[in-house]
């Protein structure tokens, strides 16, 4: 056999021919290391011997991924009296008895190179390898961790020290415990239901760090955003949402308290956002279009967004509970930034026609309210004439003070950290207010909020929004809640991951966990749902006006919360002369910001040519804009869930090549002329865990691969790789962590197809004995059908070896 650099031509091999003893255990070689020659039947020259005045006995720190302590053989041994890899030190331990624990106090396994071990490396062995049949005596802190002579209980890392000891018949203290349970025993934790108590329901544990000198800071925090987003959520309430203003208020009222209980993230404000409140706009529009319910009657519409938002909370409660975390990277940047950016275009629009004072004449003309974007356009145009001028004089001065002091504040902030507590939006409000009523505004034709009160008999009216009586709002309403459970979660995990949890002077001992933040959201959502509210999620700009104002703890939440409350028992008849225009102007520079972002977005991924992001893009934003936010988002949904089965589904197999003067392979595709190529060995590394998912174009691949030896070549091109380069097939195994059913089917199909076609087949790198990987190999067939043990090693450059001796085997025979 020869190898060839970049290409098949033959030249001086490597490694000179030489007898290998071939490996006796399939599996008991490491993914990374090779095994004791006493242990797998092998001969390594390469394994040399370490002096034994060089072995620590006492407190020691070393990688793991290059040594480990080896077993000792008698009472009087130390246990440090020689060097085994990961998987030796395991096997044949004797789990029945116990060394003592002064002899392996102090150690520090330092685990960090655990992974990074090249394949091929040989690691020291042992004076005395001679383990089969022996007992030993290893502990962990006083834990037996051992086995009886053989046990193949180690899948060879010794992270399964601290993972519980019980992957196969570990003890602790000859009963079975949890990691858990084992470690806080041993640093004598013995309150462990409070443990837990504090973890899941973090009230219980920042409320006993909470001091007195936080509550300033907390209050005059809660106090400023109040003032700025109590206005906005009557904004929300009846611009957007189109439900009773005071419905706006609840959201500020349970949510961020009901957050504070069961939330992970100190910092975190929830309340109504513009998106949100749309969507439930929606509802609300197409629930009177349908007949279900009328224009005027504003409690039908808060009964409507009560199930639309009991239903989000219940959507994303059971979310947590089902541990989905990891739902928030379903939706694509690109998706989000189309999405949000037409919800933005759509906000602006919407908020155009009570700004100009049309809103009475958009009612009378037909569906224009209830048109797509484009419709209001024409409409605005076509009776422009017939503008308010008071309307649109008190929206655009209301709109360019609030866009003056946003961007004086950025602008001085930096110099001037103070000027975040300046409530610009409720001096607007304010000032508004008092001239409406000063001047009678109200009288010469601008439109003002009027009595703010519940469209019951009691302030807070609890209603459940699952009754029989509301399945059909439950139906009308189910995907709606499911774009705002995905949208809210989304926003508030990048705002919890983007605020500072670290703050020397704030809670300390909280760790953010997508799954709690799923429980907390539901939970506040679901409880708003049954008083008609809107839905409610953490919001990062708001987050930071609570950090930037002085809030250190969920405390400001709390204080929001009260503060919100005495809002709407005591100050309601304030709030009647508040202008709807100016609400609306609010509502557009909120339209404004989540436009802003989108031309940096665009020049990026110009920059990067990522046209199919920019495609989506288009596609979202233009469908929302033409025809309607439902259709938007049922597009920018599929394509995104298309996108992620296609990444998941793609196999991602490597021809491996070997860097000259080396034992190191590397992917060909990357470096095809600078890699060497063994002639009749095609070298395959499989990275990642095989499943149903992936496996269903891996046989093409493989095909592609020894037709064209790329799998980048297309299959139009007649094949230009020799079949006579593919006569043994290695593969390395490393990544495949974990198969299934069908993974596994797939894999003993190909390899049966190899043994058939008379192909050699060897798997290297191969996963420890005693995994369910190892366990699928042999209970399925592929051990026996590649040849057993000879032909699972531990490193590539062993199998070309063997495939060498096998040759020259081979032809031996045929003389």
């Amino acid at each position: 056999m020869s190898f060839l650099p970049g290409k098949h031509a033959n030249s001086q091999p490597p490694v000179p021919h030489r007898k290998v003893q071939p490996l006796q255990d399939p599996i008991c070689s490491s993914s990374s290391r090779s095994i004791p020659s006493e242990a797998c039947g092998s001969s390594s020259p390469a394994v040399k011997k370490l002096p034994q005045d060089n072995i620590p006995t006492t407190s020691s720190s070393y990688h793991a991924s290059t040594m480990t302590p080896a077993e000792d053989t008698t009472e009087e041994t130390s246990l440090l009296d020689g060097y085994v890899n990961a998987e030796q030190w395991t096997k044949g331990v004797d789990r029945e008895t116990a060394i003592p624990q002064s002899q392996i106090s102090g150690f520090d396994l330092d685990l960090s190179n655990l992974d990074q071990a090249d394949e091929g490396t040989f690691v020291p062995h042992p004076e005395n390898s001679s383990i089969e049949g022996k007992k030993s005596n290893l502990t962990y802190s006083g834990v037996s961790i051992g086995g009886s002579g053989g046990g193949e209980w180690s899948s060879g890392r010794l992270g399964n020290m601290l993972g519980g000891f019980n992957r196969r018949n570990a003890s602790v203290h000859k009963k079975k415990m949890s990691t858990t349970s084992y470690l806080a025993e041993r640093h004598g934790i013995a309150n462990t239901k409070s443990m837990y108590m504090n973890y899941y329901i973090p009230f219980l544990a920042w409320i006993q760090q909470y001091r007195w000198a936080y509550i300033k800071g907390d209050l005059i925090s809660a106090s400023t955003m109040a003032s700025f987003y109590l206005p906005m959520s009557l904004s929300y309430a009846s611009n957007l949402a189109h439900i009773p203003p005071i419905n706006g208020l609840y959201s500020f009222v349970f949510n961020p308290l009901i957050y504070a209980i069961f939330g992970s993230c100190p910092t975190m404000i929830l309340g109504p956002e513009a998106p949100g409140s749309l969507l439930v706009g929606n509802i609300v529009r197409s629930s009177i279009d349908s007949g279900a319910i009328s224009d005027e009657d504003l409690a039908k519409h808060a009964e409507v967004a009560g199930v639309l938002v009991g239903i989000t909370g219940a959507i994303v409660l059971i979310a947590g509970l089902a541990r989905l975390g990891f739902l928030d990277s379903v939706l694509s940047k690109p998706f989000l930034r189309g999405f949000i950016s037409a919800i933005g275009f759509v906000i602006g629009v919407d908020q155009l026609i009570p700004e100009m004072g049309l809103a009475d004449l958009a009612e009378e003309t037909g569906n224009v309210s209830h048109g797509s974007s484009t419709e209001k356009l024409m409409f605005l145009i076509k009776h422009a004439n017939k503008a308010s001028g008071i309307t649109c004089a008190v929206a655009g001065v209301s709109f360019l003070i609030i866009m003056f002091g946003r961007s004086l504040k950025l602008n001085l902030q930096p110099r001037y950290p103070s000027v975040a507590y300046i409530p610009d939006r409720f001096i607007v409000v304010t000032l508004a207010t008092y001239f409406t009523w000063l001047f009678q505004w109200d009288q010469k034709g601008l439109e003002i909020l009027g009595n703010v009160n519940s469209t019951s008999a009691r302030i807070f009216q609890f209603t459940w929004p699952f009754q029989l009586s509301y399945m059909r709002q439950i139906r009308e309403s189910m995907g709606t809640s499911f774009l705002i459970a995905l949208l809210g979660f989304f926003e508030s995990t990048i705002a919890a991951k983007s605020l500072d949890m670290r703050d020397k002077d704030g809670i300390q001992g909280m760790v953010l966990s997508p799954n709690r933040e799923l429980v907390a959201l539901g939970l506040s959502n679901l409880t708003a749902g049954c008083f008609g509210a809107l839905p409610a999620f953490g919001g990062y700009g708001r987050s930071k006006v609570n950090v930037s104002t002085g809030g250190k703890t969920p405390m400001s939440s709390v204080f929001l919360s009260l503060i919100t409350l005495i809002s709407v028992v005591y100050l309601l008849p304030l709030f009647y002369y508040i202008p709807k225009a100016v609400l609306s102007s609010m509502i557009t520079v909120v339209a404004w910001s989540l436009i802003e972002e989108a031309p940096h977005d665009i020049m990026f991924f110009l920059r990067i040519k990522g046209y199919s992001e920019l495609v989506l893009m288009g596609i979202i934003f233009g469908a929302t804009i033409f025809y309607s936010i439902t259709l938007g988002v049922t597009i920018g949904i599929g394509l995104s869930i298309l996108s992620v089965i296609k990444h998941s589904t793609r196999s991602r197999i490597q021809i491996l090549g070997r860097i000259p003067g080396t034992n190191r392979f590397e992917n060909a595709e990357d470096n095809l002329d600078k890699l060497e190529f063994f002639e009749g060995c095609l070298i395959v590394k499989i990275p990642e865990p095989l499943t149903f998912a992936n496996t269903g174009q891996l046989k093409s691949r493989l095909g592609r691969l020894e037709l064209y030896g790329t799998t980048q070549a297309h299959p139009a091109l007649p094949r230009v790789r020799a079949p006579e380069h593919n006569k043994n097939i290695i593969f390395d195994i490393h990544g495949v962590t974990s198969l299934d059913g069908s993974g596994t089917q797939v894999l003993a199909e190909i390899v049966k197809g190899y043994r058939d076609r008379g192909v050699r087949v060897f798997f290297s790198r191969c996963p420890t004995e005693g995994t369910l990987v190892s366990d699928l190999f042999r209970r399925s067939g592929i051990y026996n059908m590649c040849g057993g043990s000879t032909h699972f090693v531990s490193d590539v450059g062993e199998a070309v070896r063997l495939t060498e001796m096998e040759d020259i085997d081979q032809m031996d025979q045929s003389c």
